[in-house]
């Protein structure tokens, strides 16, 4: 793992404790599912859902497997999408890559998609889609609801072994705003932090 993503994950596991209670008891919910999964020996996948998969459900997917790197849980396959596509948001990359990460889209279209590096060996392919694509895992996986649109109007996510609601606020309402840099570096942040608790809770 980089060096610099490798201290940002130290330094936050210095902070499980300002995680509300309330939160803690959601993000425990998938930590018993990951563990069941490993107790059984079963694939580990899990999809993060929001409705554009353009900020939060990618910060959850590269967090997620950036976290299970961190504490050695391995294997962990992790997806996102979103009840309709768009694109990678460029706030959210640059948040990312204000922490280390070394991002680089691999098309040239309006909808790219993105190899997000976060070591010499481990590569993210990140690219807005549907939570039902043809890369997302159909069966035997956890989908963790990222936000509250998504979670109201996508009652159904057929295949999935479980479904945790984890919303995070949207840092799409500070665009163009001069709380836009540090409203998505607080929700990646958020994301980082309660993804390591996820993990974290594995090794106890």
């Amino acid at each position: 793992m980089f060096r610099n993503i490798h201290d940002y994950c130290t330094s936050l596991t210095l902070q499980f404790d300002t995680i509300p209670l309330h939160r803690q008891a959601l993000l425990l919910e998938l930590s018993d599912y990951i563990a069941a999964q490993i107790t059984m020996k079963k694939d580990l996948n899990l999809l993060f859902v929001c409705t554009h998969n353009s900020r939060r459900s990618h910060f959850g997917q590269i967090w997620a497997a950036v976290a299970a790197n961190f504490f050695d849980v391995q294997p962990v396959h992790t997806f996102s999408g979103g009840t309709e596509s768009t694109c990678f948001n460029e706030n959210a990359i640059e948040a990312l890559c204000s922490l280390g990460f070394d991002i680089n889209a691999t098309t040239d279209t309006n909808n790219p998609v993105y190899h997000v590096i976060f070591s010499e060996h481990q590569t993210i392919t990140c690219f807005s889609k549907r939570y039902d694509d043809n890369v997302n895992p159909h069966e035997n996986f956890a989908a963790i609801m990222t936000c509250s649109d998504a979670e109201q109007n996508c009652p159904i996510i057929l295949g999935a072994d479980k479904r945790i609601g984890i919303c995070y606020d949207d840092p799409k309402v500070f665009d163009n705003t001069p709380m836009q840099e540090t409203a998505y570096y607080a929700r990646c942040e958020q994301i980082a932090l309660e993804m390591l608790f996820v993990f974290d809770q594995l090794t106890k």
